[in-house]
């Protein structure tokens, strides 16, 4: 069992930044690839990025590339995403995600455990 908690989130204005973190219970942080999700109301949910077990291997959904960055400290059971430029349209609620299936899952949306969210939101 993992559980995952978020933190960081806030207000912030368009051009701001913000650094978000997942801290990981358990153990066996390392054994799963991590990612972050988000959702805006009245939207789906959307993946934005994730990383591998080891942190070799990243991807970013085009909406965020090159502004957000994930990272990860399996050391302290913690994954982080670094947020920059944010945009009015990255107002959402922020998911962190566990998967043991590494970021094959993610991208498909499908995680073994999921965190409670925080919200970020931008204005202008």
């Amino acid at each position: 069992q993992v559980q995952l908690r978020e933190s960081g989130g806030g207000l912030v204005q368009a051009g701001g930044s913000l650094r978000l973190s997942c801290a990981a219970s358990g153990r066996t942080f390392s054994s799963y690839a991590m990612g972050w999700f988000r959702q805006a109301p009245e939207k789906e949910r959307e993946f934005i990025t994730a990383i591998t077990r080891s942190g070799d291997e990243i991807y970013y959904a085009d909406s965020v590339k090159g502004r957000f960055a994930i990272s990860r400290d399996n050391a302290k059971n913690t994954v982080y995403l670094q947020m920059n430029s944010l945009k009015l349209e990255d107002t959402a609620a922020y998911y962190c995600a566990a998967a043991i299936y590494g970021l094959t899952s993610l991208r498909a949306g499908v995680a073994d455990y999921w965190g409670q969210g925080t919200q970020v939101t931008v204005s202008s």
